[in-house]
This record gives C-alpha cells, sequence and structure tokens, in this order.
C-alpha cells in the first residue's frame, strides 16, 4: 500500500470548482436578464395610449392570459412542451407557468384595451383615461346667475 499526502487546498479548490459548475448550470447566461417567470416587458408611452410590448416567443397565444386593471398590467400563460413521449438528451427550453405584474404610470380605460400577437411579441394598446377638462360651472344665486372663473355677472 502506497502512501499518498494529502493537500487540504486541492480538496477546497475541486469543491469550489464544482459549486461553481453548479452554479453555472442552474443561471446559465441569465445574470443579466430576467428571472425564469418573468417576461422582458418594454412600456412606451406613445400620446393617448401606453403601449405594452412582452416576450413570448414559440407560445401559443391561447396559453396567454392577460388581466388589465386600471393601474396595472398582469401577464400569464404557460409554455408547453410539445411532445412528452420523446426521449431528450437535454434541454434548455423552459416550460412551465409565468406570470408578470406591472404597475402603470397612469390610468387606464381597461375596457378599450386591444391586442396583438404577432412572431413572438404581444403588445397591448392602453388608452389613458382621459384627464377631467377644465369647465365653467355656472352658480345660482336666487335670481342670478354667475358663471364661477369669470368676473362679471350675467
Amino acid at each position: 500500500m502506497a502512501l499518498v499526502r494529502w493537500n487540504p487546498a486541492t480538496e477546497i479548490d475541486a469543491f469550489r470548482r464544482q459549486m461553481d459548475r453548479l452554479f453555472d448550470e442552474m443561471t446559465g447566461d441569465r445574470a443579466l436578464t430576467p428571472q425564469w417567470g418573468q417576461l422582458p416587458l418594454e412600456l412606451n408611452d406613445a400620446g393617448n395610449n401606453l403601449e405594452l410590448k412582452a416576450q413570448v416567443p414559440g407560445i401559443n397565444p391561447d396559453d396567454l392570459d392577460v388581466t388589465v386593471n386600471r393601474d396595472s398590467v398582469t401577464i400569464s400563460g404557460e409554455y408547453r412542451r410539445e411532445n412528452e413521449a420523446q426521449n431528450s438528451y437535454g434541454s434548455e427550453f423552459q416550460y412551465g407557468k409565468f406570470s408578470r405584474t406591472i404597475g402603470l404610470p397612469v390610468g387606464i380605460q381597461q375596457d378599450q384595451v386591444q391586442a396583438d400577437y404577432n412572431n413572438g411579441i404581444l403588445t397591448l394598446h392602453l388608452p389613458k383615461v382621459e384627464e377631467a377638462a377644465n369647465k365653467k360651472v355656472k352658480i345660482n344665486f336666487g335670481d342670478q346667475q354667475a358663471i364661477a372663473g369669470s368676473s362679471g355677472q350675467s
């Protein structure tokens, strides 16, 4: 039987490399992208509308659900496997349910929202709530009428 000198630094270094590899496999190159379950979104102001875009490539539009409130939008759905019976040697695809809620900077008219799905991009057109315009109000003083905000009486 041969004696082998044990070096604890070698064992610690090997353990560190294994842990690094494990974390790299779990996170992949996603360090700078949204986490799984979070859709990449883009929100733009288009004048009278907000335009919200979500990247949902490869998903069937029937598997998407959009819920719109006055001040937020929730997009949820599920990525499904195309063929469960196939034997796979590996996959980097992500399957399962996802959901993302985004708060909106202004109120919207949720009954006027329009949605388009094209080339893996879901686009929501969200009409802004119309601001109440300044208007003059008539004030009745017995037999006299005045218009609020005007200097004269009528």
